[in-house]
């Protein structure tokens, strides 16, 4: 065998399918192509992406839900004025209802587990995040209004808290959105 035909069988050998990523002639060499879920992979890696979601947004909230219910005790707070006591009053209740929500997943999880439910785990969790992440925004908008309506004198605090806000709502809602339209409407059977 010359050097030319071992050089040539050579890289035959490396135009095989590589087993880690599809792709032919190993890494670097093209597009990995993926093999396509089963159901069952799908509904796992989508209940394992939830439990990652779910741990980011759980742990904002507890930090958020633990400083307002502490503001309470203050000897400020007994200085408040009525609409900031209300105000105070709509941030702890979306408070506990964003705790509560965010944490159902895995109550769910919990009540359900073994019950050869997961594609109605994985939806109703999914929901739960998205109501979660609503009353989030909602509690960290009244907790600004709450604080900036001490600190900052006038209408200037509503107009920061709206200018938050309509920054949460481009962040959180509008630009996932355009993003899902941007990409065509991809079935749901393919990987996110």
């Amino acid at each position: 065998m010359t050097m030319t035909e071992r050089s040539a069988g050579a890289q035959g050998a490396d135009a095989r399918p590589c087993a880690q990523c599809a792709c032919a002639g190993g890494a670097g060499n093209g597009p990995a192509v993926e093999p396509p879920e089963t159901a069952r992979e799908r509904v796992n890696r989508r209940w394992n992406e939830i439990l990652q979601e779910t741990r980011v947004a759980q742990t904002g909230v507890q930090i958020l839900f633990g400083f307002l219910l502490s503001v309470a005790f203050t000897p400020l707070f007994r200085d408040l004025g009525t609409f900031d006591r209300v105000v105070y009053v709509l941030t702890v209740v979306l408070g506990a209802a964003a705790t509560g929500s965010l944490i159902a997943p895995v109550s769910i999880h919990r009540f359900l587990s073994g019950q050869r439910m997961k594609d109605e785990v994985v939806e109703a969790a999914s929901r739960l995040m998205m109501c979660g992440m609503v009353l989030l925004a909602l509690t960290i908008g009244c907790t600004l209004l709450l604080i900036l309506h001490v600190v900052v004198p006038g209408l200037l605090a509503e107009v920061l808290v709206a200018g938050v806000m309509l920054w949460f709502g481009l962040c959180w809602y509008a630009l996932p959105l355009w993003l899902r339209r941007r990409g065509g409407g991809r079935p749901d059977g393919d990987r996110d």
